[in-house]
């Protein structure tokens, strides 16, 4: 367990003035997580190490402009979808996939969602709309606030409880 007990939002205070050792807590703090989800969307273990150290590049860069307007590891999370993606834009398709062991291992929430992949709601998920199948994977799988999955997404808060609120709708009607 982390022995520092300072909060996610003091040590961003601490990081935004250039304190390294805030960083180094933040890291241990938020880093085994972040590995375990970016590793549920991307197989490639050396491209998930290569984002989540890129994302703790990005989370020093950036914290003198983090507003604490939302939970930290909801931001640091946007950072690495963000660095993720960004990846999966510049990689040519691998002719073969690439899959090693992890050394973090899932808690009994991630069991419960890695379950989900092959449930009748996997595949409800997959008949819906992207649109709102984006918004059910940010808010009720990654649990994000509406806001913070407002932010990840890129549109407006009331736009993600409508889409939620429809993507509840279809997949009521898919899973009947």
């Amino acid at each position: 367990m982390d022995a520092d007990a300072r909060s996610d939002d003091t040590l961003m205070a601490a990081l935004g003035k250039g304190d390294r050792d805030a960083l180094a807590v933040l890291y241990r703090r938020h880093a085994p997580w972040l590995l375990l989800r970016l590793s549920q969307r991307c197989h490639d273990a050396g491209v998930v190490n290569e984002v989540v150290q890129d994302t703790f590049v990005a989370v020093w860069r950036g914290a003198a402009r983090y507003r604490a307007d939302g939970s930290v590891p909801a931001w640091i999370w946007g950072i690495g979808v963000r660095r993720l993606i960004d990846q999966f834009r510049a990689q040519k398709p691998a002719t073969v996939p690439l899959v090693e062991e992890m050394s973090v291992e899932p808690s009994a929430e991630e069991q419960v969602l890695l379950g989900l992949e092959h449930s009748d709601l996997a595949a409800a998920l997959q008949e819906i709309n992207p649109e709102l199948r984006a918004v059910v994977r940010a808010t009720i799988l990654d649990g994000l606030t509406a806001k913070e999955a407002a932010r990840l997404l890129g549109i407006p808060v009331g736009t993600v409880k409508t889409r939620l609120m429809r993507a509840r709708a279809a997949l009521r009607e898919e899973l009947v």
